[in-house]
């Protein structure tokens, strides 16, 4: 239990320390945030569980997939809130497209043997 509260806290303190970072920088707080630290933090919180390096192997590889349909999310964003939409609104149809392109990589994976949706 006590290894658990260490992982929350730890990756609660990334968090908060990237959104403070943004706060006072947009690059470094950006540059930061674009970093897979989350999924370096899943990894080795799987090494040290004795979880085995195919589950690790495999972690790896799926999050590459997983991670190519959110990257138009990072355009649309910004191009909707310059057009004057409220955040909400922008975050909202973000998000749909990011479900859409996420269909997308999906039936693209499976023509290359990657099946993405559990």
């Amino acid at each position: 239990m006590t290894f658990l509260i260490i992982k929350y806290l730890i990756t609660a303190f990334l968090v908060v320390f990237i959104s403070e970072i943004s706060k006072q920088n947009d690059k470094l707080g950006a540059l930061i945030s674009s970093l897979p630290i989350v999924t370096i933090l899943v990894i080795v919180w799987l090494y040290v569980e004795n979880q085995g390096t195919e589950k690790i192997s495999k972690h790896a590889f799926y999050t590459f997939w997983y991670v190519i349909p959110t990257l138009p999310m990072f355009l649309i964003i910004p191009f909707i809130l310059s057009k004057g939409m409220n955040f909400w609104v922008a975050l909202s149809i973000s998000m749909i497209c990011t479900i859409v392109c996420f269909i997308f990589i999906a039936i693209l994976g499976k023509k290359f043997g990657v099946e993405l949706i559990p």
